[in-house]
């Protein structure tokens, strides 16, 4: 069977990283992304420009990649935190990431997943967060990405007879640009981050995207429902971001 895969937020990141491990893996890969610059190209990259914030871009989008190709494994990887704190938080904090988070994955999936259920095979991973347990500051972040959980935790209920699977990926802190774009870069805070984080440092995009192949693994069967978190030992205790 020939797969291919479709990734948000794939331009570049854990999106990007994911990409080339999964065309090494002999996926082609269609790359969804608000940039038109991707990391990733060549034989096997096919890259969509599109706004997952707007539900008409994402429904126009979602309905031509579906036409174009046959998608078997789709991770919703694309996220923005906006962070806030109670006081200056807005209810368009809310609705515009439950679109984001929440929105967008419900039309995609519904866009490809015909083709699954006609191979009776696919594979859907979210990236959700470790802030789904709570973060100062992340409000409407928090909020959608733990209903990435309960979404995919329903998917995997209704889906589990037609060989599709749905899991997701929790990561803690990674250096990314979300990350750095509330954290400087080297600075001393990240390094109090690190050193705060059981494992003793701040994960990578790499540690992200292999526990996300685990989950794509079409031998996989029997893994569905599930979160990961991907965190350093972050989950088990307290974590101060």
């Amino acid at each position: 069977m020939t797969y291919t895969t479709l990734i948000t937020g794939a331009a570049k990141g854990i999106g990007a990283d994911l990409a080339r491990r999964l065309i090494q893996a002999g996926h082609q890969v269609v790359g969804m992304d608000i940039l038109d610059e991707h990391e990733v190209s060549g034989d096997g990259y096919h890259p969509v420009q599109v706004d997952l914030l707007n539900q008409d871009d994402t429904a126009t989008k979602a309905a031509s990649v579906a036409a174009e190709h046959d998608i078997t494994h789709l991770v919703h990887n694309a996220g923005l935190i906006w962070p806030n704190l109670l006081q200056e938080a807005s209810a368009s904090d809310i609705t515009g990431l439950a679109q984001l988070h929440l929105g967008s994955a419900l039309q995609l999936v519904q866009a490809v997943l015909p083709g699954m259920q006609q191979h009776q095979f696919g594979r859907i991973v979210f990236n959700a967060s470790r802030a789904a347990l709570g973060a100062p500051t992340r409000s409407a972040y928090g909020a959608t990405k733990a209903g990435i959980v309960g979404m995919a935790r329903t998917w995997a209920l209704e889906l589990a007879g037609q060989g599709i699977t749905v899991n997701v990926v929790a990561p803690g802190p990674v250096l990314t640009d979300n990350f750095w774009g509330i954290i400087e870069k080297g600075s001393e805070r990240q390094q109090k981050l690190a050193s705060s984080i059981p494992v003793g440092r701040i994960g990578e995009v790499g540690d992200v995207s292999r526990a996300m192949m685990f989950f794509l693994d079409p031998e996989n069967s029997f893994v569905t429902g599930q979160t990961l978190y991907v965190c350093g030992g972050a989950s088990v205790g307290t974590l101060t971001i």
